[in-house]
């Protein structure tokens, strides 16, 4: 979490106080279970019924509602929130405020659903490869180009063993030969990097941990970059990828956060050169069935000894 300067904390208080007002000025006695009682004054809850139903003192609830400068847990803000009947984001915002780090609840049942609408972006990037990927890289969802840049068989080289598709297992246990990433030794470490950072949002999750274990067991090369403890934010990136019909393609790497999935973002590749271009068109209409005489349109390397 960000340090906060004494400038952004003085501001922060007041809008938790007032959050916190507004919250409990919306739920009834009714809504909880309690007799409506005489003389309410203003509409919702009183201060000391929202403390008696999180557990938590009145002095305490009250200075937390007046911004006061006081320490707040995890615990006890999950309990007010559950009072004033937070949904999923009000409780985020709410986490943020208090200064707390946020960790939504998820049960292993829980998946990352990509919705028609974000699968139709997907689809109307293309030419261009496009993927969303959660912050652990799962493929949740790709389009036609990404399939014939990745995928040329139908299907992940090597799947994860927790049946999710995961483009960090397949890079590092896939043999060297296969491997679409053209220099692992500058790629694999920032993606590890970037996971890493989203890591400390799930401490202890047992995904994450049996995923964590499962591919440190499989590759000392990942379990050496996990040690490192490095972090880097997803960003924007210059990569070269092989593909055995056109050679290698140059794409810059876009990432963008998607409304309602927090910790999924899709990723477009776009070529990075008129080269790469052209063999993305190729690729898409191998995909498609209708590219013709292919072979007439390969690119030669640069030394023009054939396709790699």
């Amino acid at each position: 979490m960000t340090t906060l300067t004494a400038p952004a904390r003085h501001h922060r208080r007041p809008e938790l106080a007032a959050f916190l007002r507004s919250r409990r000025a919306r739920v009834t006695p009714e809504d909880v279970g309690m007799p409506p009682g005489l003389r309410r004054r203003t509409p919702g809850l009183r201060r000391e019924e929202v403390a008696q139903l999180s557990g938590v003192g009145v002095t305490w609830y009250t200075w937390l509602e007046q911004g006061r400068p006081i320490n707040a847990s995890a615990q006890v803000l999950d309990a007010v929130a559950r009072t004033l009947r937070l949904d999923r984001p009000e409780r985020e915002h709410l986490y943020h405020l208090a200064e707390v780090p946020y960790a939504p609840d998820r049960s292993p049942e829980d998946v990352e659903v990509v919705s028609p609408e974000i699968q139709g972006i997907l689809d109307a990037l293309v030419p261009h490869p496009a993927v969303v990927y959660n912050s652990r890289y799962d493929v949740l969802a790709t389009n036609a180009t990404y399939d014939a840049l990745f995928l040329p068989d139908g299907r992940d080289p090597l799947g994860n063993p927790l049946g999710v598709r995961n483009v960090l297992w397949t890079l590092f246990t896939i043999p060297e030969p296969a491997c679409p990433v053209v220099d692992k030794r500058v790629e694999l470490p920032v993606m590890v990097a970037q996971m890493r950072g989203a890591y400390g949002r799930h401490v202890g999750e047992p995904a994450w941990e049996t995923f964590v274990r499962l591919l440190s067991e499989a590759s000392p090369d990942f379990a050496r970059l996990w040690r490192s403890g490095d972090v880097v934010p997803p960003g924007t990136r210059v990569k070269t990828f092989r593909h055995d019909l056109v050679g290698e393609v140059r794409m810059t790497s876009v990432s963008l956060s998607i409304n309602g999935m927090p910790e999924c973002r899709i990723v477009t590749y776009t070529p990075n050169d008129e080269e790469s271009r052209h063999a993305i068109e190729i690729l898409r209409a191998a995909k498609e069935g209708t590219a013709g005489d292919v072979g007439k349109r390969r690119i030669p390397p640069p030394d023009g000894d054939g396709i790699r």
